[in-house]
């Protein structure tokens, strides 16, 4: 490092860089294996530090550290495994089945037998395929189902980024409806008044990432059926917390197959079902759905090639961690964790209601939405900040959100603490009014970007920031 790299700023995204080594092309003889791991463990160290107090919204989904050694040690049995290669595995396709079929029968999947139905699914590598997985269903089973070759699908503005990525990698059009005030929900008339001849679906979330709020997927459904449309909904984030926090007694807004006219949901194991990163569940009512997502290539040399998602090889190392989870863990588990939760986000919530100048947005669960009508919400981030919180950043309108995981019920007092933190924030704001806030909305990046041409810098070059040495 040279004598004069300590007066030069610290880049947030490469803080490493003049400690260690860094490498433009393979080193012409291998390193130690000590010194590999010693490196390591210094940068997991500092970066675990940064969520180990509570203050870091989502993000990490984790059940404890012991939970996570645990998983670890199953994922080292099937490191080395590819579930493609399902004849000298036949534990990975044990393991997939069992975990859709749990994660039916958590989301009410039976109530679809009333109706002849059976719930099916297959498992994914996140929330984004899963999405996309059930939006080329749609696509595909209306081509050769209703003859429509210009499939449009209506999505609420909240839903998540990965349905336009699957508009633009699937040339399906998606029709956004905004979710305004008062409540942030999509609206239901709204819904009705897009739809034309080429409409194929729509879609609610439960709950959306902005604000982690339920569409009102029963209204939806009623809408699907009177047009004959397919209804999706997204629960990747909050499919695999919600049905506990129905079971302890909050009043929650139906979302799941008890509902008749949803057709699919996207649920992530990776997320409140406390895996490992990088498994995910999409669910069909019924094989009519899922039959349009596997790709078949009977014409390839290499013999027929088949695949029940877009993903080739997969991990057996994260099914094998996804599905000890959750027999680890079990409803009571689950249910426990669900408690803990939203015993923190309850405090949360009470507090914020003792601050004038925020506003909850919506009824919040285990994710809690803030805006202000009368500070600038960035600023009260930029205060927060300092105070080691990473809330998430949104814009239209400009809110702040923070939700809650397991970490944060592992630190006592910590909703008081925010709720103090809050308040100083509120009134760093008003001192600073005609301060530009360093805070800006991406996704992703808690919005510490060092300042407005930063974040210019980002959107303008967001992959070389991350992909240059």
């Amino acid at each position: 490092m040279s004598e004069d790299s300590n007066e030069q700023p610290v880049d947030p995204f490469k803080p490493y860089k003049g400690r260690f080594e860094s490498y433009h092309k393979l080193p012409s003889k291998g390193r130690n294996k000590d010194d590999i791991m010693n490196e390591i463990a210094t940068m997991a160290k500092e970066e675990n530090t940064k969520w180990q107090n509570g203050k870091v919204s989502g993000t990490f989904y984790h059940a404890g550290d012991e939970h996570r050694e645990y998983l670890n040690q199953i994922f080292a049995f099937y490191s080395h495994i590819n579930i493609i290669q399902a004849d000298l595995c036949p534990s990975m396709s044990k393991f997939e089945s069992e975990i859709v079929s749990m994660t039916i029968g958590m989301l009410n999947g039976e109530a679809a037998a009333e109706t002849g139905d059976e719930v099916c699914g297959t498992m994914t590598s996140g929330g984004s395929e899963s999405i996309m997985m059930a939006m080329k269903v749609y696509r595909d089973k209306a081509k050769q189902e209703k003859g429509n070759t210009e499939p449009e699908i209506i999505v609420p503005k909240t839903a998540h980024s990965a349905f336009r990525k699957a508009g633009e990698y699937y040339n399906i059009k998606f029709v956004d409806i905004p979710c305004e005030e008062p409540d942030f929900k999509v609206d239901p008339k709204a819904v009705a008044a897009a739809i034309t001849p080429n409409t194929v679906a729509i879609v609610g979330s439960a709950g959306n990432y902005p604000y982690g709020l339920i569409d009102p997927i029963s209204e939806l459904s009623d809408i699907a059926l009177q047009h004959n449309l397919w209804l999706h909904v997204d629960g990747c984030l909050g499919g695999f917390i919600l049905p506990w926090v129905e079971k302890l007694g909050y009043d929650l807004t139906t979302f799941d197959f008890r509902i008749l006219g949803v057709t699919s949901i996207s649920v992530d194991t990776h997320k409140y079902g406390y895996g490992l990163k990088g498994t995910s569940v999409v669910l069909y009512r019924n094989r009519d759905f899922r039959k349009y997502q596997y790709f078949v290539d009977p014409e390839w040399p290499g013999g027929t090639y088949f695949s029940p998602s877009s993903s080739g090889s997969r991990s057996g190392g994260l099914t094998a961690a996804a599905w000890a989870s959750m027999i680890y863990l079990g409803e009571e588990g689950y249910l426990k964790i669900a408690r803990e939760l939203m015993d923190v986000a309850d405090g949360i919530i009470e507090g914020i209601k003792t601050i004038p100048e925020l506003k909850l947005i919506g009824d919040p669960t285990f994710v809690v939405s803030f805006l202000s009508d009368e500070v600038n919400i960035y600023l009260v981030n930029d205060y927060m900040k300092t105070q080691g919180w990473r809330f998430n950043v949104f814009q239209f309108p400009p809110a702040l959100h923070f939700c809650v995981t397991r970490p944060s019920t592992q630190v006592e007092g910590i909703a008081e603490q925010m709720i103090q933190d809050l308040r100083a924030g509120v009134q760093y704001a008003k001192d600073n009014a005609d301060t530009v806030s360093d805070t800006s909305a991406i996704y992703g990046i808690s919005g510490n970007v060092e300042g407005n041409q930063m974040v210019r810098d980002i959107l303008e070059s967001y992959l070389d920031l991350f992909y240059t040495v």
